[in-house]
C-alpha cells in the first residue's frame, strides 16, 4: 500500500474510532489533503437548467458524481444576490453588499482563497466564457466597490501574480490594461499557434474575442491543467459564465448549448481526477439561479423571469474530500471548506 494511502487510511481509521467512542456524536469528514483543486461555477445555474438540460439530452458529467449538495445565495443585502456578492463569498467566505467585488459592507477589502493557495506555493488558474474582469473571475484576484469599474479590475489581473487567465477580453482596456499585464510577466495569447511558444514557467493570459470561437471552456480547461500541472498543485476556479447570459435573455437553445459546454469542461477535469483519484477533489455548484427555466410537456421553453432568482442551487463533489459538500450549506462555506484540504507539498 503506497505511504500516502495508509496515511489516508489511518486518519480514516482514527476518525471512526473517535466517533465510535461517543466523543462525537456526529464526527465532521475526514479532510484529506488535496494537490489539486477543481472549483465550477455556474453562472445562474439552478437546479431547473440542469433539469431541463437532461430533459434536452444533455449528459451531464457533473450529476453522477458521489456527492450532492445544496447551495444557499443570498447576499448581505438582498434575498436576490447578484454575481458579484455571490462570487465575493465563494471566493472569500464572507457576505457582502449586491455589486461589491471582494469588499465588505464596511468596506474592508476581502481576501480571496486563491492567494492563500498562491502563498502556499501552488498555481492558480482562473477561466471563464465571459470576459475575465466579469464579476465571478473577478471576485478571485481584484477588489472594487463596483463590479462594473472593469478598467480598475483588468489593472489588478497582473499583480495577483496568479499562473494562468483565460477568458473573453477586458471590457474596459483603455489603452494601457494589456500593456500592464504584458509588463507584469503575462504572455498575451489570441491565437492557438501561439501557445508553443509559451514557456511552462510564464505567466499566461489566454485572450478570446467576443463571441469567438476559438477556444471552447474544455479548451480552457485542458490547457489550464497542462499549465498549472508545472506546479507542485494547484486551484482553477472555472466558470460557465454565458448560463446567466442566455437566462436573462430567456434562450433556452442558448442555455443548453451553455449547459452542455460547462459539462464537458467538468468532464476534461473529470479525467484528470481519474488519474489522480487520491489527490484531487472537483466542487461544482453555481452563483444564484436566473430565468427560471421549464419546460412544457411539448418541449417548448418557459420563463419566470428575466433576472435572478432567490432558490438553492445546487453543489456536486466527487474526490477524498467531497463529503464536506454534501447537504445544505451557505455559500460562504465553500471556500472555508475547500481551505480545508490546502496542501501542495
Amino acid at each position: 500500500m503506497p505511504e500516502k494511502i495508509k496515511f489516508y487510511a489511518f486518519i480514516a481509521i482514527a476518525a471512526a474510532m473517535t466517533a465510535c467512542s461517543g466523543e462525537s456524536a456526529a464526527a465532521e469528514p475526514v479532510a484529506y489533503p488535496q494537490k489539486y483543486i477543481f472549483l465550477f461555477i455556474g453562472d445562474g445555474m439552478s437546479p431547473s437548467h440542469v433539469s431541463v438540460a437532461q430533459a434536452k439530452s444533455v449528459n451531464l458529467s457533473f450529476t453522477t458524481f458521489p456527492v450532492k449538495g445544496a447551495l444557499k445565495t443570498r447576499s448581505a443585502d438582498n434575498e436576490t444576490t447578484c454575481s458579484a456578492a455571490a462570487a465575493t463569498a465563494l471566493a472569500t467566505g464572507t457576505k457582502t453588499n449586491n455589486g461589491r467585488v471582494a469588499i465588505d459592507t464596511k468596506g474592508k477589502p476581502l481576501r480571496s482563497i486563491a492567494y492563500d493557495f498562491k502563498d502556499a506555493g501552488c498555481g492558480v488558474g482562473i477561466a471563464t466564457t465571459v470576459s475575465i474582469d466579469h464579476a465571478t473571475p473577478a471576485a478571485f484576484y481584484a477588489k472594487d466597490y463596483s463590479r462594473d469599474n472593469y478598467y480598475s479590475i483588468a489593472t489588478q489581473l497582473a499583480p495577483s501574480g496568479f499562473n494562468f487567465f483565460a477568458g473573453e477580453e477586458f471590457l474596459d482596456p483603455r489603452e494601457d490594461a494589456y500593456a500592464k499585464t504584458s509588463q507584469a510577466g503575462y504572455i498575451i495569447v489570441q491565437a492557438k499557434e501561439e501557445l508553443a511558444q509559451v514557456l511552462p514557467s510564464q505567466k499566461i493570459l489566454m485572450r478570446q474575442s467576443e463571441n469567438a470561437d476559438t477556444w471552447s471552456l474544455a479548451d480552457f480547461t485542458s490547457i489550464g491543467i497542462e499549465r498549472l500541472s508545472h506546479s507542485k498543485g494547484f486551484f482553477f476556479m472555472i466558470e460557465g459564465g454565458k448560463i446567466d447570459k442566455y437566462s436573462h435573455d430567456n434562450n433556452g437553445d442558448g442555455v443548453v448549448k451553455e449547459m452542455d459546454g460547462f459539462s464537458k469542461a467538468v468532464a476534461v477535469a473529470l479525467d484528470f481526477y481519474k488519474k489522480y483519484p487520491d489527490e484531487t477533489l472537483i466542487v461544482v455548484t453555481a452563483d444564484h439561479g436566473t430565468g427560471g427555466i421549464g419546460l412544457k410537456s411539448n418541449g417548448e421553453f418557459t420563463w419566470t423571469t428575466d433576472g435572478h432568482t432567490k432558490g438553492d442551487v445546487p453543489v456536486y463533489a466527487i474526490g477524498l474530500s467531497s463529503d464536506f459538500f454534501a447537504g445544505t450549506m451557505d455559500n460562504t462555506d465553500i471556500p472555508k471548506k475547500i481551505s480545508k484540504f490546502l496542501t501542495c507539498q
